[in-house]
């Protein structure tokens, strides 16, 4: 079982031994060196929404970048388009991070979501020994029982001036009658030959911290660091059929060709017009 920090209290929260609270001062000693990207890392019990804490934290002057906030718990974890999920305590990894691209052309930074999905894939792949892809722009996927299915997602936001805020949320530890749709899988469900939530962080940080440094020195160009390519390869949204929601209740069907310089999702209809999607909800109709 990992350690107790010496903070937290003992009682029915801990009364699940296959989901032991992170070590808040090893998870420090392993992250926070100089320098490096992560200044600061947080854990709380439980929270509504790790990112709404850390916007708030960054208005108030209160946290730079590098700053990490990890919650045992969220009570109202956002996804995209306001999507509201939730998960027993300790049985995932739910975490924001604080970074200020300041260098970066603000046209840019619409690929931190895709370069986080990136580097979450690459530290799961490392630490707990699982095959994820990626679903533009911020499902993380698994796959159980021959299906794909949603482990994670990824929601950034603005915080402050030249801030942004990225949430992750990792189903680590779910079991199959704990999965609140059946689309939903986690780590476990997907074999990963570690559930240990301590690495698991570790890798997707120092994963994060290796592309976000990468993606910065291009000056946020997607090509020239690797990582269009990068995503592109693991994107298993490519290839597809979708249908596109789009704003203003308007929808696309057709097939997702690429992601473009930009990081929005090239879609060609079977009028043979190419249409770049820069926001939207994608659905998987097919597998080719």
């Amino acid at each position: 079982m990992t350690p107790r920090d010496a903070s937290e209290p003992f009682g029915n929260r801990w009364s699940d031994l296959d989901r032991p609270p992170l070590n808040v001062s090893a998870l420090r000693r392993g992250l926070v060196r100089e320098g490096t990207l992560w200044s600061r890392v947080e854990v709380v019990q439980r929270t509504g929404s790790t990112n709404s804490d850390l916007v708030a934290w960054a208005a108030e002057g209160r946290a730079g970048e590098g700053t990490v906030l990890v919650a045992e718990e969220q009570t109202a974890a956002r996804g995209r388009l306001d999507r509201q999920w939730t998960a027993p305590a300790r049985s995932g990894l739910f975490f924001s991070v604080l970074l200020t691209p300041r260098e970066v052309p603000v046209a840019r930074w619409g690929w931190l979501p895709l370069l986080t999905g990136v580097a979450v894939a690459t530290g799961l792949s490392r630490a707990a020994g699982v095959d994820t892809a990626l679903k533009w722009p911020n499902d993380v996927l698994v796959t159980v029982g021959g299906e794909e299915r949603k482990a994670g997602g990824i929601l950034a936001e603005g915080a402050g001036e030249g801030g942004v805020v990225i949430g992750v949320g990792i189903n680590v530890s779910l079991r199959a009658d704990e999965l609140p749709v059946p689309t939903a899988g986690s780590l476990a469900l997907a074999g990963a030959v570690s559930t240990d939530r301590d690495p698991l962080l570790r890798g997707m940080l120092r994963a994060l911290e290796e592309w976000y440094g990468r993606w910065r020195a291009a000056g946020g160009d997607a090509s020239a660091c690797g990582l269009q390519e990068t995503y592109a390869a693991g994107c298993a949204t490519l290839g597809r059929m979708v249908r596109a929601e789009l704003p203003g209740e308007r929808s696309m069907v057709g097939e997702a060709v690429a992601v473009d310089g930009d990081g929005r999702l090239v879609i060609a209809t079977k009028e043979g017009v190419q249409e770049p999607v820069g926001a939207g909800d994608i659905v998987h109709l097919r597998s080719v």
